[in-house]
């Protein structure tokens, strides 16, 4: 099988690496860090939870997470659908680890400069970060298609698929912050920021209905008809019964939706895309928006402490001059066994011969045609979909990931030890990624805090994380990298400078 190819998925990784290299980054927040009250990381996740001083963090550094995950597949795994490079697929190991449906998340963040300070009971707080998300929705359906037309050079011939369900999502932009933060009384801390949003590029493809049905006679069946010299009355009805039998259908509705500077949709000389160019030296401001955090903390019991906090509300309006949308509806395929057997009449054998040949030919060149589109062996392949781009007629938006999230914590020896259990719920992009995360945490310093912990969903009860503040370096993780079947991992570095007076009591103005 031809392997030339590129892949949306492909596209969408190389995408997302660009953006990196240019400074944007997701992984918006290290779970283990909630309940280390010397680490402003925490804040991350609940503007309310205040650390024990003020801070300045190193550029770009100063707050560095990465993370990547699947509901399924193991790290390598994950590797490999990104290199794309037409053997995992055929791996028996790979297929059996599939679900019916897979999940790929890929997430950055970093704060390039950011700080936050006491000033009586408040606290305020600044940053200007980068931010993206690369969710991917696959079916072990694609992976089956692959996999069987890889093995079968003449498969695509009489097989039927539905590989319905593919999604891609990319979100990425800058963000400028402003937090502020209160200690209401003994009990009780509010917090919230607002956000200005800088739209980087954003970019939705989904395959809502793709479907192919065919069986079509083979080359030698073809060759054999086009030669025939001689048919008789009979064989003119016979071969009229066997032609009208075969048929090539292939279904499309799928979407592409693109708001990006720099990304252009390049077509064919046949009309649809056939390339994706995208040049990071003009890479800009796609869109604007504007999102919103809010949080609480309130000590219920004297050891007993309750948090909440919803994060990202908020939304990004692309430009329209930023935005190019395409679809597949119009570009199917139906071959119809019928429309080749015009000619062939059983009270004109002879003439009947030269409509058979005529008629095979074209069958000949459509079924090639058909072959082309469904064989060519890649993720998401765009020569299956022969996108075809629209005209755009406004701006479009999107939402930002959200995130709702509640912790309950009991402190031990004057909260020096502390045991604690998070809940967060993130609603990216194909779909919302839950995590309960139980930890222990030693925090005898402000210098020095120590935290374990576990999350049960996410790694499927594979992993723990660890989270290290030793002066003004942080290192963390929620999902320990433990070999190549890993399925999510993540991992924090963060290096900050302490500064202003620590923590005042809330009685004190």
């Amino acid at each position: 099988m031809e392997r030339g190819k590129q892949s949306f998925w492909l596209k969408a990784g190389v995408l997302s690496a660009l953006l990196l290299v240019a400074g944007v980054a997701h992984a918006q927040f290290l779970r283990t860090s909630y309940f280390m009250e010397g680490s402003h990381y925490r804040m991350q996740l609940n503007p309310a939870m205040t650390p024990t001083r003020g801070y300045i963090n190193i550029p770009v550094i100063g707050a560095l997470n990465a993370s990547v995950g699947s509901s399924s597949l193991g790290y390598q795994d994950i590797m490999d659908v990104i290199d794309d490079d037409g053997n995992f697929y055929n791996n028996p190991e790979f297929l059996g680890r599939l679900d019916n449906t897979n999940h790929v998340n890929l997430n950055i963040n970093t704060d390039i400069l950011s700080a936050g300070w006491y000033r009586g009971r408040n606290f305020w707080s600044f940053n200007v970060g980068v931010r993206t998300d690369l969710g991917v929705k696959l079916t072990k359906s694609l992976f089956t298609f692959l996999n069987e037309m890889d093995e079968d050079q003449d498969r695509w011939r009489n097989s039927a698929y539905d590989i319905s369900g593919q999604e891609v999502n990319l979100n990425a932009y800058a963000e400028v912050g402003l937090g502020y933060a209160r200690q209401i009384n003994d009990r009780l801390t509010v917090g919230g920021r607002v956000k200005v949003l800088l739209g980087m590029g954003n970019l939705n493809l989904k395959f809502n209905s793709v479907s192919l049905d065919a069986s079509l006679p083979s080359d030698a069946r073809i060759q054999e008809l086009q030669n025939m010299s001689s048919i008789s009355p009979s064989d003119v009805e016979s071969l009229r019964r066997e032609i009208d039998g075969y048929h090539a259908d292939l279904m499309l509705d799928a979407r592409l939706e693109s708001s990006f500077k720099g990304l252009t949709l390049q077509e064919s000389s046949d009309g649809y895309i056939d390339d994706i160019k995208f040049e990071s030296g003009d890479l800009g401001i796609a869109g604007y928006g504007f999102g919103i955090d809010l949080g609480a903390s309130y000590r219920l019991l004297d050891h007993l402490t309750v948090s909440a906090a919803v994060l990202d509300l908020g939304f990004i309006s692309w430009s329209k001059g930023s935005t190019q949308v395409a679809t597949a509806a119009s570009s199917g395929i139906s071959l119809r066994g019928s429309d080749y057997t015009t000619g062939l009449d059983a009270s004109d054998p002879m003439g009947s011969v030269a409509a058979l040949r005529e008629n095979m030919n074209r069958l000949q060149a459509d079924a090639e045609n058909y072959m082309n589109r469904v064989s060519g062996g890649d993720v998401l392949d765009y020569e299956l979909l022969e996108l075809r781009t629209e005209d755009v007629s406004e701006s479009r938006r999107s939402r930002l990931a959200s995130t709702i999230v509640a912790g309950a914590e009991y402190g031990f020896f004057n909260d020096v030890l502390s045991v604690g259990v998070l809940s967060t719920t993130r609603f990216v992009e194909p779909k919302a990624l839950t995590e309960l995360t139980l930890s222990a945490n030693y925090r005898p310093k402000n210098w020095f805090n120590l935290a374990v912990s576990y999350s049960a969903i996410q790694s499927l009860g594979k992993s723990f994380g660890v989270g290290l503040k030793l002066g003004s370096l942080f290192l963390g993780t929620d999902y320990m990298f433990l070999g190549k079947n890993s399925n999510s991992i993540n991992a924090f570095i963060g290096i900050s400078v302490p500064i202003g007076q620590k923590k005042r009591d809330c009685c004190c103005l």
